[in-house]
């Protein structure tokens, strides 16, 4: 049943319950509101259920995790209180999409067991089905790879706590979007475990710490945002980090990150550094301008020695006169020693 993309409204009627065959329920981009009505558990056939862009509120059912879904998409709703670990008992579960709600507590550490997201897990049944979702950043419609995408987006809640560390154990995620929540202690150490991880959101929330080094180790990471936490030290370096398009942005409001890619040297680094450009230039035009000062005295000391003399030459008469015949007088023995020199040297010749 797909009535996705139109105008309908009200209450979710108690009557879905009566489709016990139903495997597939879209209702995504209405304006329907309310709780879930209880009478949905009776769908026990379920494996796809999408109704994001509603106004639906409430509690996330706990009787949810006794449906066989693979896909659970709430996106954009008013879906409030904590998250229920009866979802974890869902197996094959490989999409959960809770972004831009109002859900607050932790995050189920239980979640470390939703086998339907590990590398080696039953591919779900084929459906002719599509799904929007975000990953890389874009709100992307899945349809022939629907099958393989395995993404979780708990994004823009009022989550709190710690990233759980069995998180990690999902190795075949593709997606996981975090941001926009209140989430704090430090970046799981073995988040290198998400091997096919290739979108990965985590800002604007309040963790700290350092980056685990293993996040270079993540192959597949094409799309990477830590953006606004309180991280610390040195960024990690890796071949796949330096893909990214616009790497410094993924470490905004952190400002006790440093390291490539960011203008800000870690502590040691400064003697390793080799001079920049722009230190190159300061240097060259401090030499330039000692350059021109020094010129600049010795032309100013040779035009005043040479004006004081012609000054004492101008004024004094006599000083002038016996500074003309001191030069007569040497003009003659320099011409005298030459025509000695002449004869000398015909002498010689001949």
């Amino acid at each position: 049943m797909s009535l996705s993309s139109n105008k309908l409204s009200g209450i979710l009627p108690s009557s879905i319950g009566n489709f016990t065959s139903l495997e597939e329920l879209q209702l995504n981009n209405n304006s329907f509101y309310g709780e879930l009505p209880l009478t949905l558990r009776n769908c026990s056939s379920l494996i796809v259920l999408d109704l994001g862009e509603n106004g639906f509120s409430g509690s996330i059912p706990r009787w949810i995790g006794d449906l066989p879904l693979a896909l659970l998409r709430l996106h954009q709703n008013m879906f409030s209180d904590r998250i229920p670990s009866q979802l974890c008992q869902m197996s094959g579960l490989q999409i959960v999409d809770f972004g831009n709600n109002h859900l607050s507590g932790p995050i189920p550490r239980c979640f470390g067991n939703l086998s339907g997201m590990f590398l080696d897990k039953d591919g779900m049944p084929w459906f002719e089905t599509s799904m929007m979702q975000v990953i890389k950043g874009r709100e992307l419609e899945f349809t022939t790879t629907l099958k393989l995408l395995a993404n979780m987006d708990l994004s823009m809640n009022n989550l709190v706590g710690s990233i759980p560390k069995e998180i990690t154990n999902l190795s075949g995620l593709r997606g996981l979007n975090l941001s926009h929540n209140h989430l704090t202690g430090n970046i799981p150490e073995n988040i290198s475990g998400l091997k096919s991880l290739e979108s990965l959101d985590l800002s604007m929330n309040q963790l700290s710490g350092i980056i685990p080094q293993g996040i270079s180790g993540l192959n597949y990471l094409s799309h990477f945002n830590l953006s606004y936490n309180n991280l610390s030290g040195r960024i990690p370096t890796g071949n796949q980090l330096r893909t990214l398009d616009d790497p410094s942005s993924s470490y905004l409001g952190n400002s006790e990150l440093c390291g490539i890619p960011l203008p800000r040297n870690c502590s040691g680094d400064e003697k390793s550094q080799p001079p920049t450009t722009i230190g190159h230039r300061e240097e060259r035009e401090g030499v330039d301008l000692e350059k021109i000062w020094f010129y600049m005295a010795i032309m100013s000391g040779y035009a005043t020695g040479l004006w004081g003399v012609i000054g004492v030459l101008v004024l004094k008469k006599t000083w002038r006169y016996a500074c003309f015949q001191f030069v007569e007088t040497v003009n003659d023995k320099v011409l005298l020693a030459i025509a000695l020199g002449v004869a000398r040297l015909k002498n010689y010749i001949n």
